[in-house]
């Protein structure tokens, strides 16, 4: 039958910062295979220009709220377009409240810029996370509180805090609206405007019909490279088999819980933690444990993470949603009745946003990649500074050519489709990190619109020095030219 759906579970997903939760792939489907077949043809017309912008950001979510509001912050006429009625994508629509790691393994807090003014001017009930003075901590007592509480790894205590969605989707509306950003809301952008090899804006869709926004600069944050992809940028889509990463999801949140009661038992009892784990699989096929949220009394479920599907084939992703709301339910009608702390739990709320990790990455002029981890050095063109993805490696630097397509002009691409290889986008797709190149993205693209320069062009150095008044952590400017100088003589 069409609704037998049967999830297998996928060994060897223990990442730390998932907290060991399963990686499913299907062998049914809930729907019957669409009726594919022919072509029709669509009549050429005329669209209205519907507004003019120095800068378009197409997709308000992390990075492209950052973009916008840096590019407005430098001085250019910004134009953000959101095909949902908010703002944050999956850290607000997605329910990915839980913000991963900002500080570097030593606790010092290197995703700053449009992050650490977002995060600040969030309401103090609103945010959930350890005090500064513990960042780096390696205390025994403070790791374990923390590391049940997301927000410690490999022992050390992290700068990772959990924020309140709503909270969210109105900070980021505000604050681009102070920074004089024109917001778009429920208009899906379907195509770029291309003429002679560069993005010139973008066609989208809404109530009103077909309509275009020209633009001197496209910043694509689509999550997916929507914008470059139909342009003809090049981009890659190879990933690691069997990694968490590709995996999709419709998060959701209980509500009326007691999660300081469940964490007690859980680290008390984990015998008893695995038998309940057990039932539940056997009961409900695919099975996870919830994360803590801003809230003690909500609980927050990242699942289920199906692996074989793509998040660019429309029968793919209603599937995903299909599978994830039963087992919304499912779940908590089981933690009702075996989980302590659920005893008076309620389905509070599902993601609007699928929870997409991968579909794209730009092909761009540079790329972060897995043998530069070790380096500790900054690149050239550094626009930013990441956490690396374990003690074992120093902070990485981002080049600004990351954001740069190699044969398109005119547009800058950041967040979680960034031009990076398989296992550096584990780490670069994350929320802080799509702040970080939303930021570095939209300062480039004001310097070219304001220099009327391609984003190729700019000086990086103009651009290191906006990110810097805007409060973004670089490294040290000599330490940047002695690469440089280091580059020019092996170039010779």
């Amino acid at each position: 039958m069409a609704d037998e759906v049967k999830l297998q579970r996928v060994e060897g997903h223990g990442e730390e910062r998932f907290l060991g939760s399963d990686v499913f792939q299907s062998d049914g489907r809930a729907l019957p295979p669409s009726r594919r077949g022919g072509t029709v043809r669509e009549e050429a017309r005329d669209v209205d220009v519907y507004h003019s912008a120095d800068v378009i950001v197409v997709g308000g979510g992390p990075a492209g709220c950052a973009a916008a509001w840096a590019a407005a912050k430098a001085g250019a006429d910004v134009t953000l377009v959101e095909r949902y009625n908010c703002l944050g994508g999956l850290s607000t629509g997605g329910l990915v409240m839980w913000i991963d790691r900002m500080t570097d393994w030593q606790g010092n807090h290197v995703i700053q810029g449009f992050a650490r003014h977002f995060i600040e001017r969030m309401p103090k009930e609103g945010v959930a996370g350890p005090p500064p003075e513990d960042w780096g901590s390696t205390d025994e007592k403070k790791v374990a509180y923390w590391g049940q509480r997301t927000t410690a790894f490999h022992g050390i205590v992290q700068w990772a805090p959990t924020l309140d969605p709503e909270r969210m989707k109105l900070l980021n509306q505000e604050m681009l609206l102070e920074a004089g950003v024109r917001i778009v809301f429920h208009a899906w952008a379907a195509r770029p405007i291309v003429k002679d090899g560069a993005a010139k804006g973008v066609i989208f869709e809404s109530k009103a019909g077909r309509q275009a926004i020209m633009a001197k600069v496209v910043v694509d944050t689509t999550g997916d490279g929507d914008m470059f992809a139909r342009a003809g940028a090049a981009f890659d889509t190879d990933i690691e088999e069997g990694d968490v990463h590709h995996s999709m999801n419709t998060g959701w949140v209980l509500g009326g819980v007691d999660m300081n009661r469940w964490i007690n038992w859980k680290v008390l009892y984990p015998e008893q933690l695995r038998d309940f784990m057990e039932k539940g699989r056997k009961e409900l096929g695919f099975f996870q444990t919830p994360y803590v949220s801003w809230r003690p009394d909500i609980a927050l479920f990242l699942g289920p993470r199906q692996s074989g599907l793509s998040a660019l084939d429309v029968d793919d992703m209603t599937e995903v949603e299909i599978r994830s709301h039963r087992l919304m339910e499912g779940h908590c009608r089981f933690f009702r009745e075996n989980a302590p702390g659920f005893e008076n739990v309620y389905s509070l709320q599902s993601a609007s946003q699928l929870g997409v990790r991968h579909t794209r990455r730009l092909g761009g002029i540079e790329r972060i990649e897995r043998s530069g981890w070790s380096d500790g050095t900054p690149v050239g063109s550094e626009v930013g500074v990441s956490p690396s993805i374990s003690p074992k490696f120093p902070v990485v630097s981002v080049p600004y050519g990351s954001l740069i397509p190699r044969n398109l002009d005119g547009l800058l691409a950041a967040g979680r489709h960034m031009s990076c290889d398989a296992n550096s986008h584990g780490f670069m797709r994350e929320i802080p990190q799509c702040w970080l190149t939303g930021h570095a993205a939209g300062v480039g693209a004001a310097v070219a619109a304001n220099r009327g320069v391609q984003p190729r062009e700019v000086d990086v150095d103009e651009v290191r020095k906006i990110l810097r008044k805007q409060g973004a952590h670089l490294h040290k400017d000599s330490a940047v030219a002695a690469v440089r100088k280091d580059e020019a003589i092996a170039a010779e």
